[in-house]
């Protein structure tokens, strides 16, 4: 496997990129800028991004011709779970405290996720929206951005190497990698492993970021309120941007709901430890559990 590592952080998480020799310091500069790009167009943390300005007011909004697959992905997934994985929860996770200055305290008010056709249209290049909105691209981002930093290393002529974007992998090469599934209950164990070959796979769990009592930052955008229903999800799909998409929406759907859209592997785990995969998941679990 390789041995170099380049470690630093984005987007508020740590990343390492695995190669077999040193990126040189251009390729490095390149991955920063990539990223950079992306967080000044979808980040809700900033006051300069392009999401913060839809936030303020209504109107017709140009994104770059990356973000249509973000946005295709989303309308896809938002169909799948009948509304309930949704971009337009920014506003109602400031709401829970999930806020820009991550001040975790619940606000007073009660904010509505707002219905995808009550309130923007999306033409494959601009965002419409008749009123202000606060997108959120956090289900899915995170793992586009990593496809978006293959590209980055794919141009510089790599063809090997394992991005780890707190979580979220890519692997391309001829050597496959083990990756441990975290127990959502306890990091120090795992509940089996998965052989990634060329592939993504994405962790979604309401732990990672939660705060007070049963608040989280995985929403069901029907309700407004943060979901209870499954403990821990796995997606492994052929890219990032589909692995952490199905990841959340496994939350919200079971798998053959999924299915009719996208070819992916997947392991849910429920609060009762009871968990459900996929038949063909290249991997093992160390529990018992049911296949489909």
């Amino acid at each position: 496997m390789p041995q170099a590592e380049l470690a630093f952080e984005a987007i508020g998480a740590p990343w390492k990129i695995t190669t077999p020799n040193p990126l040189s310091p251009e390729i490095a500069r390149a991955i920063t800028a990539r990223i950079d790009e992306f967080d000044a167009v979808y980040s809700r943390f900033r006051a300069d991004s392009l999401v913060t300005a839809i936030a303020g007011e209504s109107g017709t909004w140009q994104f770059p011709p990356d973000a249509a697959p973000l946005f295709e992905l989303y309308r896809t997934l938002y169909n799948a779970t009948e509304g309930a994985m949704s971009p337009l929860v920014g506003a109602r996770l400031e709401d829970l405290g999930y806020d820009r200055d991550y001040s975790l305290r619940p606000r007073n008010e009660v904010v509505d996720v707002p219905v995808w056709d009550d309130i923007m249209h999306w033409d494959g290049t601009r965002l419409t929206t008749t009123a202000p909105v606060l997108v959120d691209v956090g289900a899915a981002g995170k793992g586009y951005l990593v496809d978006l930093v293959a590209v980055v290393l794919r141009d510089a002529g790599q063809d090997d190497y394992l991005i780890d974007a707190s979580g979220d992998l890519l692997h391309r090469g001829e050597t496959p990698v083990r990756v441990g599934l975290e127990h959502p209950f306890d990091p120090a164990l795992a509940i089996g492993v998965c052989e990634l070959s060329n592939s993504a796979l994405c962790a979604s769990a309401p732990g990672r970021r939660s705060w007070g009592s049963g608040l989280h930052h995985i929403l069901d955008a029907t309700t407004g309120l943060p979901t209870q229903t499954v403990a821990a999800t796995w997606a492994l799909a052929p890219s990032g941007l589909q692995a952490d998409g199905l990841a959340t929406a496994l939350f919200f759907a079971a798998a053959p709901a999924l299915s009719a859209s996208f070819k992916f592997e997947y392991v849910r785990m429920f609060p009762d430890s009871r968990i459900e995969y996929s038949r063909s998941f290249p991997g093992e679990l160390f529990t018992g559990g049911s296949s489909s």
